[in-house]
C-alpha cells in the first residue's frame, strides 16, 4: 500500500482544522502556510472532501473551511479513501499460494484496522512529548 502525496496533504488538511474545531473557519493558505505546502494543490484536494461531506466552506473576508463533522467521527481510513480509492495492500492476491495469500489479507486487515480506529481528534490531540512511542501505531 503506497500513500500519494494526495492521502498524505489531505491528512494535513484535516488535521489542522481539527486541531480549530470550533475556532472558526481556517483558509488554505494559512495551512499551507504552517506546513510550507503548496496552496493550489490543497485547493485540488479541498473539493473532493467537500464533496464527500468532510468540510464545509464559509465564504467572505474571514471565510475559509469548517470540519463537516466531528472530529472524532471522522477516520483517517475515511480521508485516504476518498483522495486515494479503495485501501488496498495487494492486487491479484487469489493467484497466490494460500500461506502468502493469508499473510496478505492479515497485513491488508490491520492497515484498515489502524486506519478505522485513528480519528481526527487522536491526531489533532497528538503531541511529540520527546518519548520515542507517544504514539505509537502497531500493525
Amino acid at each position: 500500500m503506497r500513500i500519494s502525496t494526495k492521502g498524505r496533504y489531505g491528512l494535513t488538511i484535516m488535521i489542522e482544522l481539527a486541531k480549530r474545531h470550533g475556532e472558526g473557519p481556517t483558509s488554505l493558505r494559512v495551512i499551507a502556510g504552517t506546513h510550507d505546502l503548496s496552496e493550489h494543490y490543497l485547493e485540488q484536494l479541498i473539493a473532493p472532501l467537500r464533496n464527500a461531506g468532510f468540510v464545509r466552506s464559509i465564504r467572505g473576508a474571514y471565510g475559509g473551511y469548517v470540519l463537516g463533522h466531528e472530529p472524532d467521527t471522522i477516520t483517517a481510513g475515511d480521508i485516504i479513501r476518498v483522495l486515494e480509492g479503495p485501501i488496498t495492500l495487494v492486487e491479484g492476491i487469489e493467484e497466490e499460494e494460500p500461506a502468502k495469500r493469508e499473510l496478505w489479507i492479515r497485513i491488508s486487515e490491520a492497515i484498515k484496522n489502524v486506519l478505522e480506529n485513528t480519528t481526527l481528534d487522536d491526531l489533532a490531540k497528538h503531541t511529540t512529548t520527546g518519548e520515542s512511542d507517544a504514539y505509537m501505531f502497531y500493525i
